[in-house]
C-alpha cells in the first residue's frame, strides 16, 4: 500500500525521486501514465495488470470506454529506478500536467500519484473541504454491499 506525501523536484533532466518508502514496493519495473484530476500515475506491474483485468471488462462498442483506453495506454510507458532512486518523465507526459520543476508524490492506495505542486495544493484546497460529506457518501455505498 502506498501512503504519504513527499516534496521532490524534478531536475533539468526531467527526472524525479521516487520516494524510498515507494520503491521496494515498485520492484525492477512499473508503469507511468497519465492519471485522473491532473496528475500522472504510477502502477507496480502487478497493480497494471489488475486494472487491466478490470478494463477489458469495459465494452469497447462505447466510445468512453474506447477514449479512456486510449488514452491510458498510449501514454503508458515503463521505467526503472536509477542508482539514485529517480525516474524520468518524458516531455509528453509532463506537459499536460504542468510538471516542470516542484513536484508533490503521494502514496495513493494501490498507486502513486505524481503532482505539480500548485495543482496538488488546489485540489488539496477543494477536497478537504468536502472530505467529510464524501466520506459520508462513500460509506453509505459500501453498507449497501
Amino acid at each position: 500500500m502506498f501512503i504519504g506525501e513527499y516534496q521532490h523536484n524534478l531536475d533539468a533532466k526531467g527526472r524525479i525521486i521516487i520516494p524510498s518508502r515507494f520503491r521496494d514496493e515498485l520492484n525492477d519495473a512499473f508503469i507511468l501514465t497519465r492519471g485522473l484530476d491532473g496528475c500522472l500515475t504510477i502502477y507496480s506491474l502487478k497493480q497494471w495488470d489488475k486494472l487491466f483485468e478490470e478494463v477489458n471488462k469495459l465494452p469497447t462498442t462505447k466510445k468512453a470506454a474506447r477514449q479512456y483506453i486510449r488514452m491510458l495506454t498510449s501514454t503508458a510507458t515503463e521505467c526503472t529506478l536509477d542508482n539514485q532512486g529517480r525516474i524520468q518523465i518524458p516531455a509528453f507526459l509532463a506537459k499536460p500536467v504542468n510538471i516542470t520543476k516542484e513536484c508533490v508524490v503521494i502514496g495513493a492506495n494501490d498507486h502513486i500519484e505524481i503532482w505539480d505542486k500548485a495543482a496538488w495544493e488546489a485540489y488539496y484546497d477543494t477536497a478537504s473541504e468536502s472530505f467529510e460529506e464524501v466520506a459520508e457518501n462513500l460509506s453509505e455505498l459500501l453498507n449497501n454491499d
